[in-house]
């Protein structure tokens, strides 16, 4: 219920008195579990992002291992969800904006950053051995979301995609000649 709450209306437009009367909880037992709004956040995050880490391994067990393809099917599956009318970006982008001071939001923001990064370097491959190729990756992956949704446009995702493709091939190009 926060969850789609947060998503779809942002986490700070959604106080925690409408989340108590839209999951029909006593406020006792939300605040018994989550201490603080901020804990809450947390673990709509965290789930977010074992979701996120789910969808992506399923789809990569579709494609032949640590390749261009591999690559590209993660890129396709962010495609397909910017396609979704209730598509907002990223939703740990979205809750670093609004929460800007270190705490619980920022710690399972940072805990998805590793799994993206762990998410790339499987779907790579051999391709994506080096940090900065990888990074570069990341960068237009997020950079993709981000853009489709500010431009309602989901098209920036295949460009991205294309532009993944091209930096792979010039990093594999490089390491042949030398």
């Amino acid at each position: 219920m926060a969850a789609r709450l947060f998503y779809a209306e942002g986490i700070h437009a959604v106080g925690i008195d409408r989340v108590i009367a839209e999951a029909s909880v006593a406020k006792a037992t939300l605040y018994a579990h989550f201490p603080s709004k901020a804990d809450l956040v947390a673990a709509y995050l965290a789930r977010r992002s074992q979701e996120w880490v789910e969808a992506n391994e399923a789809r990569l067990s579709e494609q032949p291992e640590g390749g261009v393809g591999a690559l590209v099917a993660l890129f396709d599956l962010l495609y397909e969800e910017t396609l979704r009318p209730a598509f907002r970006g990223c939703p740990f982008i979205n809750a670093a904006a609004e929460f800007p001071a270190p705490g619980p939001v920022w710690t399972e923001v940072a805990r998805h950053r590793e799994r993206v990064r762990r998410v790339f370097s499987s779907a790579g491959g051999p391709l994506v051995r080096d940090a900065a190729t990888l990074d570069a990756l990341i960068a237009l992956y997020g950079g993709a979301t981000s853009a489709a949704h500010l431009d309602r446009d989901p098209t920036v995702v295949r460009r991205a995609a294309d532009a993944a493709r091209a930096l792979v091939a010039s990093g594999v190009a490089a390491r042949s000649t030398n």
